[in-house]
């Protein structure tokens, strides 16, 4: 990258920082000055008490001197911990916000970015950069080593430009001390940066094995893989392979340590060799009788700080700079654009429920596909009316409801509500209008009656009503604390653990209370038991009531209660009408596939 395109990346996420936590922002800003200019306030009094003593002044003056010493540290001591105080209350909601951004982005994404792989890795890959130190944290912390390495910089430079008005110190002598410790300089910032690319290599390298390792925790601490584990003997197998990426990392680690310690020596040697020079110059003038004893302890002092600040700030900005590329990425999540035109329309409230929707020639490629979900389909039908859509796995079923709810837009052709482009209508009021029930629906570790209203607060008789329409009423008078009976033991001790079925059953309480004119039931009866199925089949009509009922089913069973049937088969409706006049094509899909699931039935 330029340098142009660093410099916006790192702007970019300092006002990110100071977005998340502006108080912590500025509160960490100061204690970095703070704490950075106390060690200069013993230096220098400190060489003031020592010239004063030697000297022989007065007592005043020297208790003055230990008092300016001891007093001014503490008040920065006392200013310090105010600060960092401040920083602690902050600190964690900059974290939470910081974490809550990722949970924001989900849900304002478009849903196609939330199904797509390709953005699915990019957010883990820059999660796990950010557990490894990169990102918004490491811009925290390499701002912070940054103003702190500027602040001694400048207050060593102010307390040593004396040294070039020192009479008794032949120009020479000068020019020396300042090439040497200008040689110095130049060889800790090349050996800074040299190991900081080293360290910075090591790290980046060490990304996909974080993901590793976040993968065998899930795996090893997930119950629902314990059963898995124990019953066929994975627990060695899993061992082994986390023991073998530890041990990978700590030779990798050894080998880099020992290169980072090579590397350091030269600019160990050089310090040393300045450390003479000053000594030297600076005893030269003493003997010269210009230079005092607390002089040379000042000089020397302030010169070791500069040369420590100036290390810092070279791996402050290399830091930066190889932050800056995994800041780009990590930017680049949060910039995924929501391309689903949102439409402004108002969606018709009609108290007849007299809506319809019609396919007209839609096609339809999953994003970074170049295969047809769907082709080419057509289909119309109103609300009232009860719609089954069947066919074997993968033949477009599941992506006809998500075009439906505009979940995704076509790649081609157009759906229309009432004759309307749909995706003309406000998006939010559109979505309204349907009550779902995915295959892969999810219930939360939440209250029962907050699972089924989808909300903090709800009624209470409704909650109970929608349950026992979808055949939970049961099970319900099970729960000891009724509708507030936690679901799983995530967040609760005493929450209750549902099986698939129940499950299932709760997710069509949701849909229920939700009353939207749509109802739509993808496998509704997969995970219910053969009772517990005959019931949804023999109260469907009552469950759904004037609503358009939209069935997805591999048992064509369910057919029968249906009002029409769409036959998908690779993405196209091959078949639509009535289950006695589709069976009456024996030549039709559907007949076929009837057939062969009646066989064991008989």
């Amino acid at each position: 990258m330029k340098f142009k395109e660093h410099l916006s990346i790192f702007i970019r996420g300092l006002r990110q920082y100071h977005a998340y936590a502006p108080k912590y922002f500025v509160s960490h800003s100061l204690g970095d000055i703070v704490r950075a200019v106390t060690p200069y306030v013993p230096v220098y009094f400190s060489a003031r008490l020592i010239d004063a003593l030697a000297s022989g002044e007065p007592a005043a003056r020297l208790i003055m001197y230990v008092a300016l010493t001891v007093g001014l540290t503490f008040i920065l001591h006392l200013i310090s911990g105010y600060l960092s105080s401040v920083d602690a209350k902050t600190d964690y909601n900059c974290y939470r916000q910081e974490q809550w951004a990722y949970s924001e982005k989900a849900m304002s994404m478009a849903y196609e970015s939330i199904e797509d792989r390709d953005i699915y890795h990019l957010k883990h890959q820059i999660e796990a950069e950010s557990q490894t130190g990169y990102n918004l944290y490491q811009i925290r912390h390499s701002f912070s080593n940054m103003i702190g390495a500027v602040t001694r910089i400048i207050a060593s430079a102010s307390m040593s430009f004396s040294f070039f008005t020192l009479t008794s110190v032949p120009l020479g002598m000068k020019l020396a001390a300042v090439a040497v410790t200008a040689v110095t300089v130049v060889c800790n910032v090349l050996t800074t940066s040299k190991q900081m690319k080293e360290r910075c290599k090591f790290f980046r390298n060490n990304v996909f094995m974080n993901v590793y390792l976040d993968k065998f925790s899930d795996y090893i601490g997930n119950y629902g893989a314990g059963k898995d584990i124990r019953l066929y003997g994975m627990e060695d197998m899993l061992a082994e392979k986390r023991a073998e990426t530890e041990s990978s990392f700590y030779r990798r680690s050894i080998h880099v340590d020992n290169r980072l310690a090579l590397m350091s020596l030269p600019g160990q040697l050089l310090n040393t060799v300045l450390q003479f020079v000053l000594y030297a110059v600076l005893i030269y003038g003493a003997l010269k009788g210009d230079v005092t004893v607390g002089s040379i302890a000042k000089y020397v002092s302030c010169v070791t700080m500069l040369l420590g600040a100036v290390t810092t700030l070279i791996v402050g900005i290399n830091t930066t700079l190889e932050n800056n590329l995994h800041l780009k990425q990590y930017f680049s999540y949060f910039d995924i654009p929501n391309n689903m035109y949102k439409g402004s329309l108002t969606v018709e409230k009609r108290d007849d429920r007299e809506y319809y929707v019609e396919f007209c020639n839609v096609s339809f490629k999953y994003p970074n596909t170049d295969t047809y979900a769907l082709r080419n389909v057509n289909i119309k039908f109103k609300v009232g009316e009860k719609l089954a859509v069947v066919g074997v796995n993968g033949s477009g079923k599941s992506t006809f409801i998500k075009l439906m709810c505009r979940l995704y837009d076509p790649t081609e052709g157009v759906i229309l509500l009432n004759g309307v482009d749909i995706r003309k209508y406000d998006y939010d009021e559109y979505m309204s209008l349907f009550s779902v029930v995915f295959q892969d629906f999810k219930l939360f570790s939440f209250p029962l009656g907050q699972n089924v209203a989808a909300s903090l607060d709800y009624d209470k008789e409704r909650v109970v009503t929608c349950l026992t329409q979808a055949g939970f009423g049961d099970r319900l008078g099970e729960m000891p604390m009724g509708t507030q009976t936690c679901l799983y033991k995530d967040f609760d001790n005493n929450g209750v653990e549902i099986s698939g079925g129940e499950a299932q059953k709760i997710a069509l309480a949701r849909a229920l209370y939700k009353d939207a004119p749509f109802f739509v039931l993808d496998e509704p009866t997969a995970s219910l038991d053969p009772i517990s199925e005959y019931e949804v089949y023999s109260k469907f009509n009552e469950i759904t009531g004037d609503r358009t009922a939209v069935y997805i089913s591999h048992r064509l069973a369910s057919c029968r209660f249906c009002d029409r049937i769409a036959v998908f088969d690779n993405g196209s409706v091959i078949q639509y009408g009535t289950h006695d006049s589709l069976l009456e094509d024996e030549s039709g899909k559907y007949y076929e596939l009837w057939h062969a699931q009646a066989q064991y039935y008989t």
